[in-house]
């Protein structure tokens, strides 16, 4: 609660003004049954017309200034609560751009989503109900309650007893509904995940012909949304019979002995009758507070969810004195260990003894698991090794400052993502200030100028979100050529030219030799066309280096790389090759 509060910020201010707004609201409303008693017995019940006239302008203003307040208290919560959940999405939304990818690995997509959007709105209302209805409802409650005391102290025990038994029934009610709540805002999550897949995937979802299954699927997850909610709800139906016997329960005792203390002559009429306003007062604060426990009720469930992104803290963190230069593109391993999970025991890599000089052109095959994309991503600190070090430079990369290494060590990742924007905006990704000549040459460079002079803007064309209007194959040479603009030490292919075909594989990787001499390169492939023109290749196995060593070497000495070559260049599988 205390971390949600902090993101008031700039809107204290409104939230102050509205309480006190509200507070001079209330007091408006509580005086005027008060002159209404005035009215009846020093102007009505004694024939004083001038009375009449005279508390009645009293009257007419104090309505005014309880619209003006009223209206005063009700813009400033508007702006207060909005403003919370504005600074609330950009907390979230800061906070999460600082994750590491273990962090993000602890959230779902779609659970993050929910929080930034129905965990806040609930918070955004919840927020707003209490600066004006659980502020109102409180003040409103004991004011009234004082001007009974101040009418006849002993019908004022009735309240009590009222009071009593609402907050044994709404207390149970909050309770078991706090509980369900949470469960909900799971079922969101669960929800939201399952329209995400099915519209992420919608090519294969119909390719296959399983709109019944998918549907079948959000079916089920919406119906245990539905069971919730009605559960959750059946529950707070509670409230308003609860509310009203206790309405009932006031009225009846009050005008029973009302009656008789009027007739004893311990009673006028102007006080039976603003003390039946104040009845009503009362009782509607009680129901204002039954609404405000059921929005926090709502609201708690959010709020530990939003708290648990907001406190969340990157695993990954510059040094105290982080270095801000990376001397060269040396890559070095020294017995590394790394898990996913760390104490898990199951490492995706082990004992990697790795040395790699800078200007080196090093190709990484292995088979599905083997540990390719842990060891590079090692390389740019997405992730820290349990064990051992990796240097770049010569320095271990948890003394560099992340951006500066991450400037130097540019990746292009297995799954390649293009935002909405132009080519150019696209490109400049890799460096902002790049002019349009760099970013034609770094087209070239990665053989992606040949189709963007065929598109009808040239470098403006529009890239539709995601990349949907490109090819795969088109999208990894924008991603390579992204990368390149960045003028890095080290540039790591994560089998990003696996959606082109081998001539145009090879055109890049001449490039490379030619524009890039002095960047250390690392291409994970699954072809051995594309990683046997390299200086050196690792083969790994199962998370361990099996061999390091030149195409020819390893043709000769390694039986893992003897089978992928055999399969897939003495065999069909590669279909640019002469049989």
């Amino acid at each position: 609660m205390r971390k949600v509060l902090q993101q008031l910020k700039q809107y204290k201010r409104q939230t102050f003004i509205c309480i006190g707004m509200t507070t001079l609201e209330v007091i408006m409303e509580i005086l005027m049954p008060f002159v209404t008693a005035m009215i009846i017995d020093n102007g009505l019940e004694v024939g004083n017309m001038s009375a009449v006239y005279r508390y009645g302008i009293i009257m007419v203003l104090m309505s005014f200034l309880s619209l003006f307040f009223g209206a005063m208290g009700g813009r400033n919560a508007a702006s207060a609560s909005a403003g919370l959940a504005a600074n609330l999405r950009e907390a979230i939304y800061a906070n999460i751009q600082t994750f590491s990818f273990s962090n993000i690995d602890k959230f779902s997509v779609p659970g993050l989503v929910t929080r930034m959007t129905t965990d806040i709105t609930n918070v955004q209302n919840a927020f707003m109900m209490v600066i004006r209805v659980a502020v109102r409802a409180p003040l409103n409650l004991v004011f009234s309650y004082a001007m009974c005391l101040i009418i006849s102290s002993k019908l004022s025990l009735m309240f009590l007893i009222a009071v009593i038994f609402l907050i044994v029934v709404i207390g149970s009610i909050m309770v078991v509904t706090l509980k369900i709540f949470k469960q909900v805002f799971n079922r969101y999550d669960d929800l939201n995940a399952s329209v995400q897949e099915n519209v992420t995937a919608i090519r294969v979802v119909k390719a296959f012909v399983r709109e019944d299954y998918e549907n079948k699927k959000f079916s089920k997850a919406s119906r245990m949304l539905y069971d919730l909610s009605v559960k959750a709800e059946g529950l707070l139906a509670f409230n308003n019979p609860a509310m009203m016997v206790a309405v009932y329960f006031c009225i009846i005792s009050v005008s029973w002995f009302g009656a008789q203390f009027i007739v004893g002559g311990s009673m006028t009429t102007g006080d039976l009758t603003s003390l039946f306003s104040y009845i009503m007062s009362l009782l509607m604060s009680l129901m204002m507070l039954s609404m405000v426990v059921v929005m926090i009720s709502m609201s708690m469930a959010s709020i530990r969810r939003i708290s648990e992104v907001l406190d969340e803290t990157a695993d990954l963190k510059d040094p105290e004195h982080p270095i801000m230069d990376v001397p060269d593109g040396r890559i070095d391993f020294n017995h590394v260990n790394f898990s996913y999970k760390h104490g898990s025991g199951k490492n995706a890599l082990s004992d990697i003894d790795l040395h790699i000089k800078s200007g080196e052109t090093i190709g990484v095959i292995g088979g599905t698991g083997a540990g390719k994309s842990s060891l590079v991503n090692l390389i740019c600190r997405l992730y820290d090794v349990d064990d051992g070090s990796v240097c770049v430079g010569g320095i271990d990369v948890r003394k560099y400052d992340m951006e500066v290494l991450r400037n130097q060590v540019s990746v292009v990742l297995q799954k390649n993502t293009l935002f909405s924007g132009t080519i150019l905006d696209n490109l400049r990704w890799g460096n902002p200030d790049a002019t349009e000549e760099e970013c034609i040459e770094a087209c070239k460079a990665a053989c992606a100028d040949e189709f963007i002079d065929r598109m009808p803007d040239g470098y403006h064309s529009r890239i539709e979100r995601g990349g949907a209007n490109v090819s795969g194959g088109q999208k990894q040479r924008l991603c390579i050529a992204r990368a390149l603009l960045k003028k890095p030490k080290v540039l790591i292919l994560d089998d990003s030219t696996s959606a082109v075909d081998t001539a145009t594989d090879a055109s890049i990787r001449a490039a490379f030799a030619r524009e890039i001499p002095g960047t250390t390169k690392i291409i994970i492939a699954q072809r051995i066309s594309s990683v046997q023109s390299a200086d050196r290749i690792l083969v790994l196995d199962d998370g361990k280096i099996d061999a390091f060593d030149t195409h020819e070497n390893l043709l000769k000495t390694n039986e893992i790389y003897q089978d992928i070559y055999t399969s897939q260049l003495e065999g069909s599988g590669d279909f640019d090759q002469p049989a």
